[in-house]
């Protein structure tokens, strides 16, 4: 009896109010800590851009015209001139456009080739020749949706009217947002995304590990993924 009413003071003793409030406090201020450095991080990620919606947008644009409603002549076309447009010193690029990998992501599926991954910014060829419609999701970053061939829709309430978007035609998602979208039979994008990119791949991947449980998709995306990052890391791309 002796030993367990000591056992029951020690206890006692070791969640005092006054350790609790200690605990407290020191989670409390770590919380504010990590909030500041959030917040001066995101004021200063614009200078770790290396790729503008304008270019991009130009670069679709021309070979829209260059290959109309040729996929397979676009996508050579814009990587070789992404390739002759940055130096390998200021951004890596993956130029093997023979890695496509299924993409299933908020009900939506196609497929993608990742072209570049760093942690402020993706660009993707993204698209299926069956057609597919989804959820876009929330995200910490800006997208920029440029049609190459086929044609997308989306819905953004409390408009109940589609917007329709053509090849040449951008489609920007502003960080935050959401919208239904529809890509129809044969449409492909090249999607820009900037902002804090590790963030969005939860979205990319819960599927595919939730529902499709296509595992050899959720490796190819993760290593690709992450191959592309740190690729863009050792060169000091953020």
């Amino acid at each position: 009896m002796a030993a367990s009413k000591k056992t029951t003071k020690s206890a006692g003793a070791a969640t005092s109010p006054g350790s609790s409030l200690v605990k407290w406090v020191y989670r409390a201020v770590i919380a504010f800590v990590v909030y500041l450095s959030c917040s001066l991080l995101d004021r200063i990620k614009d200078r770790w851009y290396v790729f503008t919606p304008e270019s991009l947008h130009e670069l679709a644009q021309a070979a829209v015209r260059a290959h109309p409603d040729d996929i397979d002549s676009i996508i050579p076309y814009i990587v070789s001139n992404l390739t002759s447009h940055y130096s390998p010193r200021a951004i890596a690029l993956n130029t093997d456009s023979s890695e496509w990998v299924f993409n299933n992501a908020g009900g939506a599926m196609g497929a993608m080739y990742i072209i570049h991954a760093s942690i402020t910014e993706y660009l993707i060829i993204f698209g299926t020749p069956l057609g597919t419609e989804g959820h876009s999701g929330v995200h910490t970053a800006d997208d920029y949706f440029n049609i190459l061939v086929g044609e997308q829709w989306a819905f953004h309430p409390p408009s109940l009217k589609r917007e329709v978007y053509k090849p040449g035609d951008v489609h920007h998602l502003p960080r935050g947002d959401v919208k239904q979208y529809k890509m129809h039979e044969g449409c492909f994008a090249l999607e820009y995304a900037r902002g804090w990119i590790p963030p969005m791949l939860p979205f990319g991947l819960a599927d595919m590990l939730t529902s499709t449980l296509d595992y050899m998709s959720f490796y190819h995306t993760a290593r690709i993924t992450g191959r592309e990052m740190l690729r863009n890391l050792l060169i000091g791309k953020i």
